[in-house]
């Protein structure tokens, strides 16, 4: 089943001079993963919100399937939707937990039972059925609160920073245990909520940027992220180097040196930004040579990540494991490809962190 945000724009208390939402317009196709990713308060829980029924758009609709549900109330929505908190009845089995939304359903209880079993199924937790949450950990409580949503088996998903609450081991399990459901449940469109860029990287067929309550890019995780189109987005999306250039008749000038990069359309003499990304940046000399002194060195077990001052800006480089890592204040030359640099709006710079 299709979601479409049609120019949907929520405003909290009312007041519009302060929108949560602001003209959002999106289409989720049906069985499609859309994450939403963007910082905190940029709008993204308030578009789920809208969708679940918890928040009524000021101005413009929301449909389901084609069907505008903007007046209806959530339990009319036919939609599952797990949280960060799992939301479990404390008093309550897991097979119990699982069956609740039937039961509000007045589900027959045969088919209660079938349906709880199939969801448990799904998610691992067959051999916990008559555990209470308390007895659980935290990601077989997710896989819990996951089973409860499917169990009513919606068209829609909806997921609000579903792993948040759980440690780096245990979500890269549910991730995968996420995708392995999408690819079990073809027909079910989810709409995936995070501020995590490796979540919704891994999971999502297109991710939707959001900042300040407005819709920035939307694209594929590979279109997003070999080619974004602000700075914003290229930060958000994976991290980057985010260089202020002048754009000149044979490509850019940075900090005193000419790089060779491709500037389709853009007049010289514009100022630009030229996106990067750190894993694609080389330690020594090469093309598009910048020199530096190292501020900083991380060790990431299989990669070092280099931070070298350029001219006042912060240029990083993930390198495979370094046996001599450059020390701290040495100098150093960096170079990148010209096929491996995206030039960008001139906009906001960073440093990437």
């Amino acid at each position: 089943m299709s979601i479409r945000f049609d120019s949907v724009t929520v405003a909290y208390d009312g007041n519009v001079g302060s929108l949560a939402l602001d003209a959002l317009d999106l289409t989720v196709e049906p069985g499609e993963v859309m994450a939403l990713l963007g910082p905190s308060g940029s709008g993204k829980t308030t578009a789920l919100r809208a969708v679940a029924g918890f928040v009524r758009p000021v101005s413009g609709r929301v449909l389901l399937g084609g069907r505008d549900v903007t007046d209806l109330p959530p339990y009319r929505r036919g939609i599952g939707m797990v949280v960060q908190q799992y939301a479990l009845f404390p008093h309550l089995r897991v097979d119990e937990n699982v069956a609740f939304g039937l039961r509000a359903r007045r589900t027959p209880r045969g088919e209660i039972r079938q349906r709880v079993a199939e969801a448990l199924e799904m998610t691992g937790m067959a051999a916990y059925a008559r555990r209470y949450p308390r007895e659980l950990s935290g990601g077989q409580q997710q896989r819990v609160a996951i089973a409860r949503a499917l169990a009513i088996r919606p068209r829609v998903l909806l997921l609000d920073e579903p792993l948040s609450a759980l440690d780096a081991q245990l979500r890269s399990g549910m991730l995968a245990e996420l995708a392995r459901l999408h690819r079990e449940l073809p027909d079910v469109s989810m709409l995936y909520v995070t501020h995590d860029q490796v979540e919704a990287l891994t999971l999502a067929d297109r991710i939707a940027v959001m900042d300040k309550a407005r819709l920035r890019a939307c694209g594929t995780p590979r279109e997003l992220y070999r080619a974004p189109t602000d700075a914003f987005t290229a930060s958000f999306v994976g991290g980057a180097n985010l260089l202020p250039v002048t754009v000149g008749p044979g490509g850019v000038s940075f900090a005193g040196a000419e790089l060779k990069v491709e500037t389709g359309d853009v007049v010289a003499g514009a100022r630009a930004t030229l996106c990067v990304r750190p894993h694609l940046v080389g330690l020594g000399a090469g093309p598009n040579q910048l020199v530096g002194v190292v501020r900083e060195i991380q060790w990431r077990g299989a990669t070092h990540r280099l931070y070298v001052e350029v001219d006042g800006h912060a240029v990083m480089a993930d390198l495979r494991e370094l046996r001599d890592p450059p020390a701290h204040g040495e100098s150093v030359s960096l170079h990148f490809a010209a096929e491996d640099a995206v030039l960008l709006p001139a906009g906001v710079v960073g440093d990437g962190r």
